[in-house]
């Protein structure tokens, strides 16, 4: 049987990004997003939201642009995978375990005050995608034909 592992979150920045480099000289990010979610109580029809909090990691040169382009606050796309870390804790000795998203690309999303949201406030820039050359971009992850982007050429892309 075979085994499928795909992660799509849409969410804010919830911490600096922390940037490292292993010894290996690859870029490792620490990432952080809220994930909302808002639906209304079918018993009390109260409006209610929940808030959940993804740890993520990026590596390479997805990392440095991550770090380069985003902070605290800014919402941003990521797709990626799930990976388990395990270790025992130190001080009692008991087995520890964290999931978290391993980001294999990233996309800009543009925020609701039009502050051009994952960019520098006023910036028009386009969306911009890490996706790797030669893989197909979904229409539905392209900006809408009214929406003022100009198409983007691959060479126009800064990394």
């Amino acid at each position: 049987m075979g085994s499928y592992n795909k992660v799509l979150l849409m969410g804010n920045i919830t911490r600096d990004i922390e940037l490292r480099t292993l010894p290996s000289q690859m870029s490792v990010a620490q990432i952080g997003i809220a994930v909302n979610r808002k639906w209304r109580d079918s018993n009390s029809g109260e409006l209610r939201e929940e808030t959940t909090f993804v740890d993520c990691e990026a590596f390479g040169k997805t990392a440095e642009n991550i770090a380069k382009f985003f902070s605290k606050g800014k919402p941003i796309f990521l797709e990626g995978r799930l990976k388990l870390d395990q270790w025992k804790d130190k001080t009692d000795g008991s087995n520890r375990s964290k999931l978290k998203v391993i980001v294999d690309t990233f996309q800009f999303v543009e925020s609701k005050g039009g502050g051009g949201g994952g960019g520098y406030e006023g910036d028009s820039r386009p969306q911009v995608s890490t996706r790797p050359a030669g893989r197909p971009q979904s229409a539905a992850a392209a900006p809408p034909a009214d929406s003022g982007y100009a198409p983007i050429q691959e060479d126009d892309i800064p990394f």
